[in-house]
This record gives structure tokens, C-alpha cells and sequence, in this order.
């Protein structure tokens, strides 16, 4: 069952052993543009296709750079949030042990 990729599901990830891209039908036939050899537009035309299969992976990675930076954010909050408890509690069993300290002392 030989079917043809779509752009959205490429028979092949890899650009290298994909076919290159047909030119549009508004090109006149055999002509080749003065600034590009064949060779040349072949190479453009297949980096061009090699940069727009890399732009979905460069959108998740920068998402997930993005998640990371959230959790790592929201972990220092977490942190700050339980040391600040953590200063109230000491600062209440310090108050609590100068109390009994001073009761001691005045009996």
C-alpha cells in the first residue's frame, strides 16, 4: 500500500531522503532564475524544507523551556512560602521559651 505523505504525516522524517520540492505551477518551465544555479535552488529549496520540519520540535522544546521555568518559579515560591512559616513558628517557641524563662525566674 504505497501512499503518498502529506505534510502532516511525511513518509519520512528525514530530509535528506525526501523528494524535493515541485516547483509552482506560476513558474515558467526551464527557466532558472539569474541569483541561483540548479544546484543551488535544489540546496535552498531542501533547507528550507529540513527548517520548517524543525520548527514544530524548536515550538515544543522552547514550551517545555517555558513549563520548566513555571515549576522552577513556582518550587521557590513553595520554599520561601515554608521558610517564612517555618521563622514564624521558631519566633512564637521563642517567645513561648522567654515566657517560661522570665516566670521561672521571678518565682
Amino acid at each position: 500500500m504505497n501512499i503518498a505523505g502529506t505534510i502532516d504525516r511525511p513518509l519520512t522524517h528525514d530530509p535528506e531522503k525526501q523528494a524535493p520540492m515541485k516547483p509552482s505551477t506560476h513558474d515558467t518551465a526551464g527557466t532558472v532564475p539569474e541569483d541561483f544555479t540548479t544546484s543551488g535552488a535544489k540546496d535552498s529549496r531542501q533547507n528550507r524544507t529540513r527548517q520548517m520540519q524543525l520548527i514544530p520540535e524548536a515550538l515544543a522544546r522552547a514550551h517545555m523551556h517555558d513549563r520548566l521555568q513555571e515549576a522552577e518559579q513556582e518550587r521557590r515560591a513553595l520554599r520561601l512560602a515554608t521558610a517564612r512559616r517555618m521563622q514564624r513558628r521558631a519566633e512564637r517557641a521563642s517567645m513561648r521559651a522567654r515566657r517560661a524563662l522570665a516566670m521561672a525566674v521571678m518565682q
